[in-house]
């Protein structure tokens, strides 16, 4: 049985703290496990991305007990301790795992420094793992890392029954955390342009990220008068979750950033089409159908209109919602599963390991 040692923000399993990347840890390690490996994980406290000295230190305590030579996969939300990490990777077969680049989260500052601190650990890791194509892609240019030394290594979904759907399409859902990045303020500038149209929005995702924008919106929301018909339901998790998605009729994704959108694949396990931004990952994560038809539609970021226009359509066609639809349920056949990302990883492990 190999070890790899899987070194994450802590908080990983906390269920009502969602997030991306905390899904994917935490499915890669059971797939690794099922894979065989023995996999060590170990939650750090800490201000990620942004290390105070009291979070430089325990993540410097966690890999300084870790035995030399061993496999050590990084949460790259931890990547920037450049003066911990690097060092590290000197005795340590380091692997970076890559959820979100810095800088791409509208909170992040380049004058913090932390891209420099994040290209040197990418530089000194023995590989890197992106969830998206689009990623290494970004991550290679930026930082001038070795091609052969980053790979993908998909998030997966998994099966679901698809949504039943309504036959107005009124049933709209958004499931992202509440914050200026994600576009929410952009997607209520668009719903409030179609108060003539029936339809809900139930908004699904963690209200406590970025409380001041979270109150700035809810002001919004009451002076637009949509208090009725947009809900903000908080962060949602297990059969709660699902039943959001198999009560949707189409999932809005308006974020000014992703790297790969695994909303959009969980929406689309559903059948669900999907409205969202053409912004980093997201057009790779929508994928087309086998006959080559998009299982949605995008639109550019912060254009409220254009995505005003799309739900326009999106509400007044039923031959549109019909097509589309179908699209997504052909597409939910070729969704790829966590197994498959365990396995992408475990090959980058063992290559790593020679």
């Amino acid at each position: 049985m190999t070890c790899v040692h899987l070194v994450v923000p802590d908080g990983v399993d906390d269920l009502a703290r969602p997030s991306g990347g905390n899904t994917y840890d935490r499915r890669l390690r059971t797939g690794l496990t099922d894979l065989g490996w023995r996999v060590r994980q170990h939650p750090v406290p800490g201000s990620w991305p942004v290390p105070d000295a009291t979070s430089l230190a325990a993540l410097a305590g966690v890999l300084g007990g870790v035995p030399a030579g061993e496999q050590v996969v990084v949460d790259g939300l931890l990547a920037a301790a450049a003066a911990v990490l690097v060092p590290a990777a000197r005795r340590l077969r380091v692997v970076v795992l890559v959820h979100m680049p810095l800088g791409l989260d509208a909170g992040e500052s380049r004058d913090l420094g932390l891209f420099a601190a994040e290209r040197q650990v990418l530089q000194a890791a023995a590989a890197v793992v992106t969830t998206s194509a689009w990623t290494r892609d970004h991550l290679i240019q930026l930082h001038g890392l070795v091609a052969a030394h980053v790979r993908v290594a998909e998030p997966g979904v998994d099966q679901a029954e698809v949504a039943g759907g309504t036959s107005s399409g009124s049933s709209l859902l958004c499931v992202a955390a509440v914050s200026e990045h994600k576009g929410h303020a952009v997607l209520l500038e668009a719903l409030a342009s179609l108060r003539d149209l029936s339809w809900s929005c139930q908004v699904v995702g963690s209200l406590d990220r970025d409380p001041v924008f979270v109150a700035l919106l809810r002001g919004r929301i009451d002076a637009s008068g949509l208090g009725d018909r947009v809900l903000l339901a908080g962060a949602l998790a297990g059969p709660a979750l699902a039943a959001s998605y198999a009560a949707a009729d189409l999932l809005v994704l308006p974020s000014r950033a992703e790297t790969y959108g695994m909303v959009i694949t969980e929406a689309l396990a559903r059948g669900v089409p999907v409205l969202a931004t053409s912004v980093g990952g997201v057009p790779q994560a929508l994928g087309q159908a086998s006959d080559g038809r998009r299982p949605g539609v995008l639109v550019p970021a912060d254009d409220p209109a254009a995505l005003a226009d799309a739900l326009r359509r999106w509400l007044g066609e039923p031959a549109l919602r019909s097509q589309l639809r179908a699209a997504a349920v052909d597409r939910r056949t070729a969704l790829s599963r966590w197994s498959v990302t365990a396995r992408a990883v475990a090959r980058v492990l063992t290559q790593v390991a020679a």
